[in-house]
């Protein structure tokens, strides 16, 4: 879910649209780019021939060490070897890809296009490749230390030969807690595109939502050990402060969303639902970290389902919904064709019911007292039903792919084109026709302000004519 469908996805959502929005004719390395996604399905390749060569990694999502040394069910499994190897792939093609975008988007925009011109999934991307770039080599070394230990006689994480139990835990967080961002960041950057076109205003607060952004991005890796508050091992005080602090920026976005939305004649499209999922379960999401950032709720929640149900709030409810948003918007300039509603509306509906019938009880659950990282769950009477409920959300999560699959089917089938700029768009990938040619533009407009399309939409209004009065008439 995390390294090879959100991450890429995200990845190439910004490869896609981040050259049309500042108005470049490609990546500024395209060769490099082309490294970075052909190491991705060589990276599914090697992790998934673990089924066939001896079984897959057996120590949990997270590979903790010294369990992931070879204690594991399989015991020195195979599975774990690939896994690592998969995830040093997956991590250097994320490394390129975010010199690629660094490098892009300082260097390659167009005459007018200041960095507060920039759109801001394209501030998002920005952000989100100096974190990966920043955290994934970290991550990296710990890999390597874990392949070592297993292949090459270290004791990096081995107590009994003098290694640190506790430091996998430290290495793996530092990285992963700056990837939740690397994941929500740019759905972010999609939700603030999508959500001034349908309803018909600027994003409120352009400037404060470009600051937040960076003070996530800068906050995200001073939080790393309140996944490791129950170790004893970090100061509880430092951490927690820090957790509650992060929510501040994320708090400014929602106040900025929610204002933009408001008085805004705004239309419900597929898009815009999505977007306003997003809204309402990553809502959902960050409020039940607000829990977890007090060390006494964490001590009584942690490796409960709680845990499970915040972080697929977060990554589901919030990147997952925003690619969607994302695709609805974006598919009439990928295909030249806009999807059907029905089929969309559809879709979203399945999913948000689905959704919320999955995750939601595994709140209540985790205050039942359920504990996560099992493999099943013990026959109580509380437990069964909820779980039962989760199976069929999770039923109605994959039947909501079906009509989304039929959507882009029908749609690229069709005969007809949609306007070029159908949703009356904001940025510069909406100028360029839909799809775009190979170098991306033939002209570009003059660029005044983060919303150029809109400039050039009402020139005539924004222009003082030569008789207009004192009063500056418009």
């Amino acid at each position: 879910m995390i390294f090879l469908f959100v991450i890429p996805m995200l990845a190439g959502f910004g490869n896609y649209i981040v050259p049309l929005q500042i108005g470049a004719l490609d990546m500024a390395f395209p060769r490099v780019n082309a490294l970075s996604f052909w190491m991705l399905p060589l990276a599914g390749l090697v992790l998934y021939s673990s089924y066939l060569l001896g079984g897959p990694a057996d120590a949990g999502w997270t590979q903790y060490a010294p369990l992931s040394e070879g204690v594991g069910a399989q015991g020195n499994s195979i599975g774990i070897d690939l896994w690592i190897v998969a995830l040093l792939l997956v991590g250097t093609a994320s490394i390129l890809g975010a010199v690629n975008f660094i490098t892009t988007i300082f260097n390659m925009r167009a005459p007018g296009m200041t960095m507060f011109r920039m759109p801001l999934f394209t501030w998002t991307i920005l952000v989100t490749s100096l974190l990966v770039l920043l955290a994934t080599p970290v991550f990296t070394s710990a890999l390597v230390m874990l392949l070592i230990d297993r292949n090459l006689g270290g004791s990096f994480f081995n107590p009994a030969n003098g290694g640190i139990a506790v430091l996998w835990q430290n290495v793996f967080w530092f990285y992963s807690h700056p990837a939740v961002y690397v994941m929500v960041l740019p759905g972010m950057g999609i939700i603030s595109d999508v959500l001034p076109v349908f309803s018909r205003k600027p994003l409120f607060g352009y400037k404060a939502f470009v600051f937040a952004t960076a003070g996530i991005g800068a906050l995200g890796f001073s939080v790393w050990a309140h996944h490791m508050f129950v170790t004893g091992q970090v100061l509880l005080p430092f951490f927690s402060i820090m957790t509650f602090l992060i929510a501040v920026p994320t708090g400014v976005k929602f106040f900025n969303w929610i204002a933009t939305l408001v008085k805004g004649q705004i239309t419900f499209s597929t898009a815009m639902l999505f977007a306003i999922g997003f809204l309402t379960m990553f809502l959902i999401g960050g409020i039940d970290g607000v829990f977890l950032a007090s060390p006494p709720v964490d001590f009584a929640l942690t490796e409960t389902y709680w845990v499970v149900a915040h972080i697929h709030y977060v990554l589901f409810g919030g990147s997952v919904f925003a690619v969607y948003a994302g695709f609805y918007y974006w598919f009439p300039k990928f295909s030249g064709r806009k999807l059907k509603e029905g089929l969309g509306r559809l879709h979203f509906w399945l999913q948000f019911i689905g959704f919320n019938l999955t995750f939601f009880s595994m709140h209540i659950l985790g205050l039942l007292g359920m504990p996560r990282r099992i493999q099943d769950y013990a026959p109580l009477k509380d437990w069964v039903g909820l779980n039962q409920l989760q199976t069929v959300g999770a039923l109605l999560i994959a039947l909501s792919t079906a009509p989304f699959l039929a959507n882009v089917v029908m749609t690229l089938r069709r005969k007809d084109r949609d306007p070029e700029d159908p949703w009356e768009g904001n940025t510069l990938e909406w100028y360029t026709s839909s799809p775009p040619p190979a170098h991306n533009f033939d002209s570009l407009p003059e660029i005044h302000s983060e919303r150029p399309l809109f400039d050039l939409r009402h020139a005539d209004e924004l222009t003082v004519h030569p008789d207009a009065t004192t009063t500056g008439a418009r």
